[in-house]
Formats: structure tokens, sequence, C-alpha cells
């Protein structure tokens, strides 16, 4: 299936125009937007919203993915040019020439792309099972040496309470020895 936009008597040169779109010809959706937001001069942003154009096209008319959406064809073709006259000199008259372009779009839907993003979906969602089963286990194997730990803290401090208190009468008889 393939989703089309077009943009008819653009002001601007398909000479212009013909460099931009060659930029973008059989790249991905998203490389192809990229590309064009990045690249100077008024052709790419003219090329840029036809190309998003195609985009919204594809996902709103015809139900397409995007993440598989590919720029399959794009042209710019020359459009009607405007001949205007500006006065020259010694009474002679000079052409001016405005030129205007269409710019077609044509993306398409790769077809591996459809397969690899629900087999990858369905592979990080395996992957997302397997951490948190992983995760759950360390829990539960920190939590068992933590409580060995907190065991083995109270029988030591059972133990110094015992010892404690003997010291402690320890220090007062001998207190009460250098008193007397």
């Amino acid at each position: 299936m393939e989703a089309k936009a077009v943009a008819k008597y653009v002001r601007m040169s398909s000479s212009k125009l013909k460099p931009v779109a060659d930029l973008v010809r059989g790249k991905d959706l998203a490389e192809a937007l990229t590309i064009l937001k990045f690249t100077p001069g008024k052709g790419s942003e003219l090329v840029e919203k036809v190309v998003q154009s195609a985009a919204a096209n594809a996902e709103n008319n015809h139900e397409m993915n995007t993440d598989a959406l590919y720029v399959a064809e794009i042209s710019a073709n020359q459009g009607p040019t405007m001949k205007r006259w500006r006065p020259g000199a010694q009474g002679r008259a000079g052409m001016i020439l405005k030129r205007t372009s269409h710019i077609n779009v044509v993306l398409k839907e790769r077809e591996n792309v459809k397969a690899a993003t629900k087999s990858e979906t369905e592979a990080a969602k395996a992957d997302e099972a397997k951490t948190e089963e992983k995760a759950e286990t360390k829990k539960a194997a920190a939590k068992k040496p933590a409580a060995k730990k907190a065991d083995a803290k109270k029988t030591d401090e059972k133990k110094s309470a015992a010892k404690k208190p003997a010291a402690k009468k320890t220090a007062k008889k001998a207190d009460k020895e250098e008193v007397r």
C-alpha cells in the first residue's frame, strides 16, 4: 500500500528542489525527516512539509505503520512559469521568469520491517519477563543473606548484652572496693 502527497505551484524552481529530493529518495521516513530538518535552504522546508503530509495521509487515511514507511518516490517537476516584464536600458524591456514546481511524494510500507516490528515486540515482552524474573530472584537472594546477617547481629547483641552487665557489675564492685 502507498500514501501520496502533492504540492502544486510551489514558488521555487525545480532545479533548486531536485537536489533536496535526491537526498531523501529511498530513505526511511524518520531518517528522511531528520535530513530535511537539518538541510539548509527553503527547498528543504517545502519538501519536508510534503513528506510530513504524506506521512499523515498514510497514518490517518490508510492506517499504515509510520515506523515501517520509507520514501519510495519523490519528484520535483517543473510547473508553469509566470512571465513578468521589467524596464531596461534605452526603452527596452527585460523578461523576468517566475518559475514554479510540483512536488510529488509517495511513501510505501516495508514488509520486512512490519514483520520485524511484530517479532521485536514479542521478543521485547519476553526479555522484560526474563528481567523481571531475574530481579525477583535477586531480591529474594538478597533478602536471605540479609536475614542471616540480621539473625547474626541479634545473636551478637544478645552475647554482648550478656557480657555487658557482667562488666558493669565488676566496675561497680571495683568502685565499691575503692570507696571502702
